[in-house]
This record gives C-alpha cells, sequence and structure tokens, in this order.
C-alpha cells in the first residue's frame, strides 16, 4: 500500500480522533445534565487483506461505548417529587404525542430513563425536566400491593379524599386489678367495685349497669367515683363528621370475694344529661379475667352502635387483640393505655404530592391522611449499554439490550436527584489525549506528502 495506505490510514485516524472530541464536548456539555450518562470512545482497529508476512494497517474505527451502569452522585433535594436510583435501573417513563381537550395522550412504546426531577403538571402528570411522563403501576387501596403489570402514566386527581366512616377501633391497655376509684377503701371489701355493698342502702347507688346498658344523668357522680378514665379518640360519622368518644371502665365484680373479676366498659353519651337521660352509655359487654390476669372474655371483639350527642355510629369493632387487654397489678391504680386509635377519618383536600423511598407516589390531604396513588415502574436490562439514546436522557430498548424487566421499586430514593456521571478533570485529559492524537495523525499526512512530492519529483 505505501504512501498512499498511510495516508488512507492517517486520514481514519483523523476521522476517528474528530469523533472522539465530539464525545468529549458532548460530556462537558452535559456536566451538569441531571442523570447524563457519559459517552466513552472505543477505538478499533481494520487490518487489510495480506500475507502474514507483510501486515499493515488499515485504518481505525471509532464507537461509542455507554456508560449508562455507571452510577452518578446523588444529591438530596428539597422538592418532595424528585427521585433517583442508586445502583441498577431505569425509571419507566412515557413520551407525549399529542393531546385530547388539553389532556395529553401518549406514545405506545414505553422508554426509560435515570433523570428523576418529576413534577406535577397542570393536569396532576408527573413529568420530568426533559418533558417525559414518570408511569407506574397503580395501588389497590384495599390490599395496599400494587396492581397488574402494565406500567401506565401516573396522575394525581385534584379531588377531595371522602370520608371514611370509622369500623375499629383498637384498644389496649392493662386495667388495674385493684382500681383505686373515689370509693376504694382496702379495708372495706368490694368498696371499689361500681355497686359496691356499702351503698345498697343508698338511693343515690347506680342500679345495675349490666341490665341497665346507661348511666342516669342524675347518677353521674357517683359513676365517676366508682370508675376509672379509659382514655378519649375522635371517631368518624359517614359524613365525616367527628364524634369525641370519652370511655371510662368500671369493676362491677372482684375474685377477692368469691366472683370473677369482672368489669364494663363505658363511654359518654351525652355530657349534659340530667334527671333520668342515658349520660353514659355500656358496651354491653362483659370483661372477665383469669386469676393470672389475662381475659377470659369476650374471645371475640365487640361490635358497638356509639351513641353521643345526637350521632350515632353503628357497627364499630373494638379490637384488643389476643393479649391488648390484661388485668395485672399497677399501683396506679388506673387504667393504663399502650393504644388507642381508630380508622375513620373526615374528607380531605389535596394539600401535597411525594414520593418516598419505596417508590410510592403518595398523595396528602388537608384531614392528615397519607395514600400510596402508584409505585414508580422501574425496569432492568441484560443489555443496557446496548439502549439507544435519546433526547433528554432517555432511552429505547433495542434488540441487543433486551427486553425490559420491571423489577422493585427498592433502590429508589425519595427527594433526590442524580447528576452527570461526567467527571470534568477525566474529560480534560482525554481532550489532551485526542488533541495530541490528532495532531500525530495531522503530522503522518504532511510526511506522506512530502514523500509523495519527492517520488514525483523523480520523473521530472
Amino acid at each position: 500500500m505505501g504512501i498512499s495506505g498511510a495516508l488512507n490510514t492517517a486520514v481514519s485516524g483523523l476521522q476517528a480522533q474528530s469523533f472522539a472530541l465530539e464525545q468529549i464536548s458532548g460530556n462537558i456539555a452535559n456536566s451538569e445534565t441531571i442523570g447524563y450518562k457519559r459517552a466513552e470512545t472505543s477505538f478499533n482497529d481494520l487490518v487489510t487483506d495480506t500475507s502474514s508476512g507483510q501486515q499493515t494497517p488499515g485504518g481505525v474505527t471509532a464507537t461509542t461505548r455507554a456508560t449508562n451502569d455507571v452510577q452518578g452522585s446523588v444529591e438530596i433535594s428539597d422538592v418532595d417529587t424528585f427521585i433517583a436510583l442508586s445502583g441498577d435501573g431505569y425509571f419507566v417513563v412515557a413520551s407525549e404525542i399529542g393531546d385530547v381537550d388539553g389532556e395529553p395522550t401518549f406514545s405506545d412504546t414505553d422508554v426509560y430513563t435515570r433523570r428523576g426531577d418529576f413534577e406535577l403538571d397542570s393536569s396532576g402528570y408527573f413529568v420530568n425536566g426533559a418533558g417525559y411522563y414518570l408511569q407506574g403501576l397503580p395501588i389497590d387501596q384495599s390490599t395496599g400491593n400494587a396492581a397488574g403489570s402494565a406500567p401506565e402514566p401516573v396522575q394525581v386527581e385534584n379531588d377531595f379524599l371522602a370520608a371514611r366512616p370509622t369500623t375499629q377501633i383498637d384498644y389496649q391497655l392493662n386495667l388495674s386489678s385493684y382500681p383505686l376509684t373515689a370509693t376504694a377503701d382496702p379495708d372495706v371489701a368490694g368498696s371499689e367495685l361500681l355497686d359496691a355493698t356499702d351503698y345498697a342502702n343508698d338511693p343515690t347507688v347506680i342500679p345495675a349497669t349490666a341490665t341497665d346498658g346507661f348511666i342516669q344523668g342524675s347518677d353521674v357522680p357517683v359513676f365517676l367515683e366508682s370508675s376509672v378514665a379509659g382514655g378519649a379518640t375522635t371517631i368518624y360519622d359517614a359524613q365525616g363528621g367527628p364524634v369525641n368518644v370519652q370511655f371510662r371502665w368500671a369493676k362491677t365484680d372482684t375474685a377477692s370475694t368469691g366472683g370473677t373479676d369482672t368489669w364494663q366498659l363505658f363511654y359518654q353519651s351525652n355530657s349534659s344529661a340530667t334527671g333520668t337521660d342515658p349520660a353514659w352509655r355500656s358496651t354491653d359487654t362483659l370483661y372477665t379475667f383469669n386469676a393470672d390476669g389475662t381475659l377470659q372474655s369476650p374471645v371475640t371483639d365487640p361490635l358497638v352502635d356509639f351513641q353521643v350527642g345526637g350521632t350515632t355510629v353503628s357497627d364499630v369493632r373494638i379490637r384488643h387483640d389476643s393479649t391488648g387487654l390484661t388485668q395485672f397489678s399497677d399501683p396506679s391504680g388506673n387504667a393504663q393505655l399502650t393504644s388507642l386509635g381508630q380508622n375513620g377519618y373526615a374528607a380531605g383536600e389535596l394539600v401535597g404530592t411525594a414520593v418516598n423511598d419505596s417508590g410510592r407516589v403518595t398523595a396528602s390531604y388537608s384531614n392528615g391522611q397519607v395514600i400510596d396513588i402508584a409505585e414508580a415502574a422501574v425496569a432492568t436490562f441484560n443489555g443496557d449499554g446496548a439502549l439507544q439514546t435519546l433526547d433528554g436522557g432517555a432511552f429505547m430498548a433495542t434488540r441487543e439490550s433486551g427486553d425490559a424487566i420491571l423489577v422493585d421499586a427498592t433502590n429508589v430514593i425519595g427527594s433526590a436527584l442524580e447528576n452527570s456521571n461526567v467527571d470534568i478533570s477525566d474529560e480534560f485529559t482525554k481532550l489532551i489525549v485526542t488533541q495530541q492524537a490528532y495532531s500525530a495523525a495531522a503530522q503522518v499526512i504532511t510526511a506522506a506528502d512530502e514523500m509523495m512530492q519527492e517520488a514525483l519529483g523523480m520523473l521530472r
């Protein structure tokens, strides 16, 4: 091939180094682009078809080598909807192809990105700075699990969260085996009980509550002296109206006098009741305890129709758990709460959205509820280095990359962004090397040209 071959080889070197310079330029330009993956240059030599004794280089080609699997640094953000990935994977996103009645329409082809600067648009969709829409799997509100296997654009509706009436109260506590009520006298057997023997001939004593089911307004002072406070909670009716419920416990029988340790649970029905009007109502359940302080009965959680201040909340289950209600000795003589909560809430207005570290898109409401809306879709590839690069830091699957594999969003970091994985100092080093290689190839062309001129001069 001689001088002509040297010229061709040097020209391919100039082309390859120009390609490398282009990659370096792109990396430097995107050094601050969120989620950007730098492009490296791979050089491949070309060998002409010659004998083993006279092998001559045929030139060089340059190709792009992706660094999609190289993690960029992750920085915490104060924007709750920003997300990053730690480790492998890409967010599954959709590209907008148009709109109908002001609502975006999306391409059927999924694309993938590491750029996580998502924010809500006017339609409630999560869109990143490059215009790609986050996709996810909707959450089944009954199970709390992601439903289905086909990701779809995540949208948060700006609607009120409907009220949820209370159906269950979680109530765990310990009742002192000897309640220190105002009437309790250690020297008088049974004086701690609601219907104490000492009050048998007292006209103000409360009637047998197991049959009456309520405490009259006129009997409230005696009732308060013969019972202990059991905490308070707010439950909600069908329209989401709050209903304040105060509990009191009264012991009605004791093993120390030959009976069975028995308690009744009351709630305040009418704080202003007088005369024979019901002021406190029983839950109509007798609680009996074994000698070791464990609950003997009831064996199932009681259902109560709460009647408070003219409002009724029906079929509320009071859940104590198998070991949540006990009667152990307690020097304080009170009811010691360990848990008191309920599952209802009032209607609420949307006040905020976020993506948490589990990849769950959440909506926060003015009633204090935080609802999981969707789970961000995360995909991996067997050959992610072969993904096709698109504008805006997005990628498309190719035959070489293989199909997307959906995985759990366990490596999502909420309120964070992944920076570009470009190292400026490294790019400047490559720039110097590339410049020197380009200059050297140009020198080869100059030398080959001079040799060619010498050869032509011999003909004159």
